[in-house]
């Protein structure tokens, strides 16, 4: 079994996505619209430009995916963090900085007692992250 996050945004997928492949080294395998799918008739015309599915893959086989909700379909963001897990503290700090860029800094990235970085953070798209980095074990 395997546990992929699923992304909802209010029309800002693509953005987001593409940030978040930046980021994060990625690459973006799916990007499809809702426009020219059967789901086309079921969102407001404003929205069929909007992404009905996308699909990152970054890391050791690692996937986000994510979609804009109609705003009928769209909840908050909440009670939910992605956790980013490194070994190398420059790289964890570089992905933190990154993500914090127009965002909102929760807890800045710094050595705690179990590990040698943790950060918190909600992006400038809404998705809250947690960036963490290990220390090495005794």
């Amino acid at each position: 079994m395997k546990s992929n996050t699923y992304l909802a945004f209010n029309g800002t997928c693509e953005a987001a996505f593409k940030f978040y492949e930046k980021v994060l080294g990625g690459k973006i395998v799916m990007m499809m619209p809702h426009a020219g799918t059967p789901a086309e008739g079921y969102v407001p015309a404003e929205w069929r430009d909007k992404i009905m599915h996308a699909r990152l893959t970054f890391g050791d086989d690692q996937v986000l995916m994510g979609s804009d909700a109609p705003p009928q379909y769209k909840t908050k963001m909440d009670g939910f963090s992605i956790s980013l897990q490194f070994t190398d503290k420059a790289e964890a700090k570089r992905v933190f900085d990154a993500l914090a860029e127009k965002g909102e800094v929760k807890q800045p990235f710094e050595k705690t007692f179990w590990a040698e970085g943790f950060g918190m953070l909600i992006d400038q798209f809404g998705t809250p992250w947690m960036v963490n980095c290990e220390a090495p074990a005794a």
